[in-house]
């Protein structure tokens, strides 16, 4: 059972930026894919940004040039960097991680959540 551990949420005006640490407890097939959903009030989560250990990575069309993922493999541990972030960004954002990763997935299909962590965005 992997355990994925977040950190770096907070609050932060329109325009600045954040950025968020997700540790897992292991490595192997349970983190080849790696990623971060969202969950806004009122919405359904979202898949924003995935990243395999072979160094693919997708984003959803809202956060491309804004949000970059990476991972450091050697430390089990992927990152969030959240640049000119909106009001349209808060929400609770959580790390995930299984086998594959895909847009639209949903997301009782995702293997390993984290806790979550709240990003709250001010206008």
């Amino acid at each position: 059972q992997v355990q994925l551990v977040e950190s770096g949420g907070g609050l932060v005006q329109a325009g600045g930026s954040l950025k968020l640490s997700c540790a897992a407890s292991e490595s192997g097939s349970s983190t080849t894919a790696m990623g971060w959903y969202r969950q806004a009030p009122g919405k359904q989560r979202e898949l924003v940004a995935t990243a395999t250990t072979a160094g693919n990575r997708n984003y959803i069309d809202s956060v491309k040039g804004r949000f970059t993922i990476s991972r450091d493999n050697d430390k089990n541990t992927v990152y969030l960097q959240m640049n000119s972030l909106k009001p349209e960004d808060t929400g609770v954002y959580y790390c995930v991680s299984g086998r594959v990763l895909f847009p639209n997935m949903p997301s009782s299909a995702v293997a390993y959540w984290g806790q979550g962590t709240q990003v709250t965005v001010s206008s």
